[in-house]
């Protein structure tokens, strides 16, 4: 059986439907769902019991090579008090797309000695991510 696996490169990044520039990774997202406990001394089998609480669409952290437009454009971001539209698209055949509103929480970079000069950004997003093709 052949893999459906889809290789990272072709993949976007954008800002507001807009493709940012030099991106070299994308971690996330992470969506988790919280839980609350209501074991009780009628519980039985001797485990925990727990309901389902609220969910949470996680963070989305990027690595780029640092450009100063990009930078720019994420300082402005962070220093919005308003969460911010962005995607990533995958290069699958039906370029299968997620979108959300996040607020740039982190903002970095790494200047090594014998190697390019990287960005970072960490994005928590606000609500409901939304997945289409």
């Amino acid at each position: 059986m052949a893999s459906n696996a889809i290789a990272g490169v072709g993949t976007k990044f954008q800002r507001a439907t807009v493709d940012v520039a030099e991106v070299v990774s994308i971690d996330g997202p992470n969506l988790s769902r919280g839980t609350i406990e209501v074991t009780n001394l009628d519980s039985t089998n001797g485990y925990r019991e727990f309901i389902a609480s609220f969910r949470d669409g996680g963070t989305v952290n990027l690595t780029m090579n640092f450009t100063r437009d990009t930078w720019d454009d994420f300082k402005d971001d962070f220093d919005s008090d308003s969460p911010v539209s962005y995607g990533i698209v995958f290069p699958d055949t039906g370029e299968t797309t997620f979108t959300f509103d996040a607020y740039v929480v982190d903002l970095g970079s790494s200047v090594p000695f014998d190697d390019k000069i990287q960005s970072t950004v960490g994005l928590k997003i606000d609500g409901q991510l939304t997945m289409t093709s």
